[in-house]
């Protein structure tokens, strides 16, 4: 399936000018939760803009709706107002089988509680998405094993993950996002559960797959010295931005 055949006749919802090169286009995004009687807005009109290559945190007390925002942007929530491009597609131009095939293929995810299978060795753990896509096993594999090279962790390939230590967790999740060469990878307090020593392993290694691979990075984080390391802050208040900031990796 091309880029194409998921949009609409009316095309993308937000035009990208080429010298942008804007990954991720987001215009007047609301969502409101309805909880029995109460409604709670989440998102209260958010624009947002990423370019390709670009590593960004965004930042906010608990509650402020970053983790909504992500989750929208992403399509594993639907908006319920604005417009939200991906390379250049809107997201509400797909069905919902679409969105899913389009996560499965562009995009990366990287959670605060690993979401490993405990009965799966690491590179079992990586190649799953593969085998779920239809990948031939030899292949998935080999895929797989690459993966966990990138991230540091061939020689702990074939241990499950009660074997691995908490960063090392980390880092098959990590390798599990990359496995489908995605455009762009969305972390959500990826450094929750570590200690600061392990965190900053884990923002090494995401460092350098920025730099060295151009990926994309989205990091949701509560964590200063995580946002520290990004190239651009992002802050979030009430389900708005606030305002937003250069990160220290500006000044590498």
């Amino acid at each position: 399936m091309s880029h194409h055949d998921l949009q609409t006749d009316e095309g993308p919802a937000v035009e990208a000018s080429p010298e942008d090169d804007f990954i991720i286009q987001a215009i007047g995004v609301q969502k409101v939760y309805h909880t029995g009687l109460v409604s709670v807005p989440a998102l209260r009109g958010v624009d947002l803009c990423v370019r390709r290559g670009e590593m960004v945190a965004i930042m906010g007390p608990s509650g402020c709706g970053k983790t909504t925002l992500l989750n929208c942007l992403s399509g594993l929530d639907t908006a319920d107002e604005g417009q939200i491009a991906i390379e250049g597609v809107s997201l509400s131009g797909m069905s919902d089988r679409e969105r899913t095939d389009y996560r499965a293929r562009r995009m990366g995810f990287v959670f605060q509680f690993y979401n490993l299978l405990p009965v799966l060795s690491a590179v079992e753990n990586v190649e799953l998405p593969l085998l779920v896509s239809g990948v031939r096993p030899g292949e998935a594999r080999k895929r797989s094993l690459e993966s966990l090279a990138q991230v540091g962790l061939a020689h702990r390939a074939y241990h499950r993950p009660a074997e691995l230590s908490g960063g090392e967790r980390q880092r098959t999740t990590i390798a599990r996002s990359l496995v489908n060469q995605p455009a762009l990878v969305w972390a959500d307090e990826p450094t929750g559960d570590l200690d600061s020593e392990t965190a900053n392993e884990i923002m090494d290694v995401l460092v350098a797959l920025n730099r060295d691979q151009g990926l994309t990075f989205i990091l949701v984080t509560h964590d200063r010295g995580v946002g520290s390391r990004c190239e651009r802050i992002v802050r979030m208040r009430d389900g708005l931005v606030v305002g937003e900031q250069p990160g220290a990796a500006q000044e590498r």
